[in-house]
């Protein structure tokens, strides 16, 4: 039996967050031990909220909703970016780690906002 695939987990975008989650969190995984519950916690909350915003917005039947949760899930992108650098100027992490990490979130912020445009634009020319 095959298993049914949802509307979230057709996007391409999709699958670009989970291969992001997977590396912030073998990244986070060695950061000093007074961290863990500083911004290791942080940053996985922030980077597992791009995909839940994903998912929740594509479960709604208003466009407006579709777009909001977009636009949450842009946001969440944000503050990851925001505490990847923070990391990456307390040397937490590694230049090169830093810099695959930043062109996931240019892809995906990318990616975000054309979904979050074309959901608004088929609200206003249905």
């Amino acid at each position: 039996m095959e298993t049914r695939r949802y509307a979230f987990e057709r996007l391409h975008v999709w699958e670009d967050i989970r291969s992001m989650v997977k590396d912030i969190y073998k990244i986070t995984a060695s950061f000093p031990d007074q961290e863990k519950y500083g911004l290791v916690i942080q940053i996985r909350r922030a980077a597992i909220s791009i995909g839940s915003n994903l998912a929740e917005g594509s479960s709604r039947t208003s466009f407006k909703d579709q777009a909001h949760f977009y636009h949450f899930a842009y946001s969440s992108l944000m503050e990851v970016l925001s505490q990847l650098i923070v990391c990456h100027d307390l040397e937490f992490i590694q230049q090169d780690q830093y810099k695959k990490i930043r062109e996931q979130i240019e892809v995906i912020s990318f990616k975000l906002n054309s979904l979050r445009k074309s959901t608004l634009k088929r609200l206003h020319n249905p």
